[in-house]
């Protein structure tokens, strides 16, 4: 397929540059993934979609505070850190701004020497290995001196970063929110389990490989990135038995959907592993464990759309997004959400 298959034209005062006061009141469009069909909520309506028997996953997730802004030893110059990796306990995969300020041997100074990071060597697509030195805890230090990795279509400032986690959030490790659960609140994931509907987790470590544009023009041809994800034994079974009695399963967001897929043999059993995947999902794909997604709208000719369109159909899909855009929903990580699934008869209140 080709790339430009994937493009729509998005007004850029669309793009949520600020996360609403409650997420749970962001705007809702529903899908029907075998008619087309669509239907305008407010998100905590949602619960009126799911039934019991059903099984709603999340990713579990933590965004650490990745971006750490430092001065080179001896120049001062200002050298911008993007943690991607842990590969070692001191060293780091990063990103670095400028890289030509960075070669093998230079130290950068983060917090007047809180914490200082050498640079090791240049690796794939110019990222820098990088090792640590402090003297705390390396957590504490980054929780003090880094701040939120903000895609790069969000120029606001994030004057509170709990704003860009989920209320869920536990296992540090990502560089980016897997979004879609932002609009989730306690009081709606309550409401949710006392119809019966149960809630498994998975935990995918976000990388910033979702924002990297896909660069050829025949899809097929992308190289995918890969990130960390873990299916607990007893997440495994709880989502297997769901589909077992019968029940949905509901990723929410692309990035449990993809833990989901990876994890899920051809028998459509899910397996409880850890590891790295790549898997790159895109239309022609055939699921193999979930049955409905709920997801934020994702940027033109992303790899996050084509998952999307390859769910739903790519026509739906661009359908959707023209009378998203028409009706002026708010775009992206700090965006409106959609539900995607077969949609039979009214909505269960």
């Amino acid at each position: 397929m080709d790339l430009h298959d994937f493009y729509y034209d998005l007004p850029q005062e669309l793009i949520a540059q600020d996360p609403l006061e409650d997420l749970a009141s962001s705007r809702l469009l529903v899908l029907d993934r075998e008619t087309g069909a669509t239907e305008h909520h407010i998100f905590r309506e949602i619960i009126n979609y799911l039934q019991p028997g059903d099984c709603l996953v999340i990713n579990d997730t933590k965004v650490i505070p990745a971006r750490l802004i430092g001065n080179r030893e001896g120049t001062g110059t200002k050298i911008e850190v993007l943690l991607l990796k842990r590969k070692a306990d001191d060293v780091w995969e990063t990103l670095v701004k400028p890289g030509k300020k960075a070669r093998p041997g230079t130290r950068i100074l983060f917090g007047d020497g809180l914490l200082i990071g050498e640079v090791l060597e240049v690796v794939d697509d110019g990222n820098r290995l990088i090792r640590f030195e402090y003297e705390e805890i390396f957590e504490e230090i980054l929780g003090r001196l880094g701040q939120m990795p903000l895609p790069p279509y969000i120029t606001h400032q994030l004057k509170d970063k709990n704003r860009y986690q989920t209320v869920y959030a536990k296992p540090d490790g990502s560089a980016a929110a897997p979004t879609a659960g932002l609009h989730f609140t306690p009081e709606l994931l309550d409401a949710i389990r006392d119809k019966g509907v149960r809630i498994a987790h998975v935990t995918l470590h976000v990388g910033l490989g979702t924002f990297r544009p896909v660069k050829v023009e025949k899809i097929e041809e992308h190289h995918m990135h890969s990130e960390f994800y873990v299916v607990e034994e007893e997440q495994a079974r709880l989502i297997n038995e769901t589909k077992a009695a019968g029940g949905r399963v509901i990723a929410v967001g692309t990035t449990s959907c993809r833990a989901l897929e990876s994890a899920t043999g051809a028998d459509g059993v899910l397996k409880a592993r850890s590891g790295w995947t790549d898997i790159f999902i895109y239309p022609g794909y055939r699921f193999k464990m979930i049955d409905a997604l709920i997801t934020n709208f994702h940027l033109p000719e992303s790899t996050l759309l084509m998952l999307v369109s390859a769910f739903a159909g790519r026509e739906k899909i661009m359908a959707a997004y023209e009378e998203a855009v028409k009706e002026r929903y708010r775009f992206f990580s700090f965006g409106d959400a959609m539900f995607i699934a077969t949609v039979t008869g009214s909505p269960s209140v």
